[in-house]
């Protein structure tokens, strides 16, 4: 099955592994058809081991093979990853403001972004959508890195990557549709919106591995900017949620080992 996946073209794969990491998200959601609610020491411990996650995956699968790539280019190998970087990291910061979203555990009153009659539900699912751009747009770019033919940009690595994005999902789609039954919301209405935050998922993945596709050159740049982006996400959105409830040792120490299984995910499979 493997040999088989390696001969599909770097954009059908980032397509698939983009459907598996909505999956994963879409399984996550689905604990509401067996449970009203989540123990919120337990939610915590969970996003904090996805920020760990997501932490990892931007060095390890992003940043390590951006600086090798850059290394065979003629400018300073520490200028693409850097540019890419802070682009990503301003990216999302627009984005941020430009779209009215609700982190979760926020009263209405601390939404961001323009001021909207949107309701609760609608205002939680745009904040984990943005927060799945970038998830999205690394696997994509992770594919299509392979056409640079490094080795930090292998099938191998970008396979971990998905996996570990994957294994973060997991809790995100808990974390989303857990609230909303919660408040009353029914369980296929809570599903729904639950699964629906990574549907952009597979579209972020596809646009980012046919950029590099056409557009070889950019890898570097396109690496780190989806690494910007991510540790945007884990500093601005998920610390925070993880820590309002009081939980701060515990999502500190989950963080860590997030961060320790995608750093293992990475060196033993890429």
């Amino acid at each position: 099955m493997y040999e088989a996946f390696q001969e599909l073209s770097p954009v059908m794969q980032a397509l698939l592994a983009g459907l598996f990491t909505w999956l994963v998200t879409a399984v996550g959601a689905a604990g509401v058809f067996f449970t009203r609610s989540i123990n919120r020491r337990l939610l915590d411990g969970m996003l904090g081991f996805s920020g760990g996650v997501m932490l990892a995956a931007s060095y390890w699968s992003l940043l390590a093979p951006a600086i090798q790539i850059a290394e065979q280019g003629s400018l300073p190998a520490w200028l693409p990853p850097a540019i890419g970087f802070l682009a990503g990291g301003v990216g999302l910061w627009v984005l941020d403001k430009s779209m009215p979203h609700l982190h979760l555990f926020f009263p209405m009153a601390e939404a961001e972004g323009p001021k909207t009659t949107w309701h609760r539900s609608v205002l939680l699912v745009t904040a984990i959508t943005l927060h799945n751009i970038p998830e999205g747009l690394a696997v994509g770019v992770a594919f299509g890195g392979v056409i640079a033919g490094v080795s930090g940009a292998s099938v191998a690595a970008a396979l971990a990557l998905a996996v570990g994005i994957g294994i973060q999902n997991f809790p995100e789609g808990i974390a989303v549709a857990m609230p909303l039954r919660a408040e009353g919301m029914s369980k296929l209405k809570s599903f729904w919106y639950g699964q629906l935050s990574a549907s952009v998922e597979p579209i972020a993945a596809v646009a980012g591995a046919a950029l590099v596709a056409v557009a070889a050159p950019i890898l570097p740049y396109a690496l780190s900017f989806a690494a910007g982006a991510m540790v945007y996400v884990v500093v601005e959105e998920l610390i925070p949620e993880a820590e309002r409830g009081g939980n701060v040792d515990l999502a500190t120490l989950s963080l860590m080992g997030g961060f320790v299984t995608m750093m293992v995910l990475d060196v033993a499979l890429g």
